[in-house]
């Protein structure tokens, strides 16, 4: 397989130096309610501020663990109170929003999966001199919505490298499924892949049930028999794909984007091609530490830029080493 590096991206290098101040399984996910800060050592001699970190993950997604525990990790450190909630319905995300505001919050840490529905209350915010970051979805938009700044992988360039190792390997009609329509990260993945391996089908599934993305999966490959790998988007979806290649008795290959430790011994042993992983622990830390480091003083982390922290991308040649660190909950 061809070997693929993001080494060359220098600003995912530039976060490194930042965290010396200090990317989901299938089940499970802690409660979205909860979640002051947590963790040892000694906290800042700063003053003790709020901050909110508002996800759209849905109920059960333990991707949102690993952001989370990157976030309280960094509050912890900081002297900070962290107000961790979320909601996949953009709606009821914006309430979420006005709800910090009216908490009167010294920060607020946001997903921008659907940014037209948060525009308005995220302006409230900025009117009220609440800072804003931004992270994991929404990076091309996450300024004009009030960021100073925004932590995650672009999407595009992700999908690009995938599509780009896929050629490389002569893969020519991939399906690329898409949990959550209108997302807009999920689309720029596929997007991307599509740049580069112009065969690719867009496949939308439910990503909410997994019996149903497993049944619509397996009779796409069953319709497709020339599909000759399928891409899940997250780590529990990609799982959930292993099964529909089986049930359908498909020569499909499977590839994947985000990592969990179960994606990672199979990719180990060689059940799954490759993911790229976008490490969300370090979405979840930065986006706590660059509020905080605003508060202390007026530090504008990523100088107007998103910060990147990925795509990373994990095959067999460097998943044993990883699959060491996702089976401690931080990749």
């Amino acid at each position: 397989m061809t070997k693929f590096s993001w080494r060359k991206a220098a600003l995912v290098a530039a976060v490194v130096p930042m965290l010396a101040l200090s990317a989901c399984s299938s089940t499970g996910g802690k409660p979205a309610d909860s979640g002051n800060a947590a963790g040892g050592g000694q906290a800042a001699s700063t003053p003790r501020i709020k901050v909110a970190l508002i996800t759209h993950a849905a109920a059960g997604d333990t991707f949102w663990d690993i952001v989370r525990k990157g976030a309280e990790e960094a509050s912890a450190k900081d002297n900070v109170e962290l107000l961790y909630t979320s909601d996949p319905e953009a709606g009821r995300q914006a309430q979420l929003i006005q709800q910090a505001i009216d908490q009167k919050v010294d920060g607020i840490a946001v997903t921008l999966a659907k940014p037209e529905a948060l525009k308005d209350v995220l302006k409230k915010a900025t009117d009220a001199g609440i800072p804003i970051v931004s992270l994991n979805a929404g990076e091309s938009v996450s300024s004009q919505l009030g960021a100073f700044t925004h932590f995650g992988s672009n999407e595009q360039l992700a999908g690009q490298a995938v599509g780009t190792k896929l050629a490389a390997d002569g893969y020519k009609h991939p399906v690329c499924v898409i949990q959550e329509q209108g997302h807009v990260g999920l689309e720029a993945r596929c997007a991307g892949v599509k740049a580069k391996v112009p065969g690719t089908e867009i496949l939308y599934v439910d990503g909410k049930d997994m019996t149903s993305v497993q049944s619509t999966a397996t009779a796409k490959l069953q319709a497709s028999k020339d599909a000759d790998v399928i891409i899940g988007l997250g780590a529990p979806i990609t799982l959930t794909l292993l099964k529909s290649v089986t049930d359908a008795g498909s020569s499909a290959k499977v590839a994947s984007f985000d990592l969990n430790a179960e994606l990672a011994q199979k990719i180990v042993d060689g059940a799954v091609l490759f993911t790229v992983d976008q490490q969300p622990w370090l979405q979840g830390y930065g986006a706590v530490d660059a509020i905080w480091q605003n508060k202390r003083g007026g530090f504008n982390i990523g100088g107007g830029q998103p910060v990147l922290t990925g795509p990373a991308v994990i095959d067999k040649s460097n998943a044993a080493d990883v699959l060491t660190f996702a089976q401690q909950g931080i990749r």
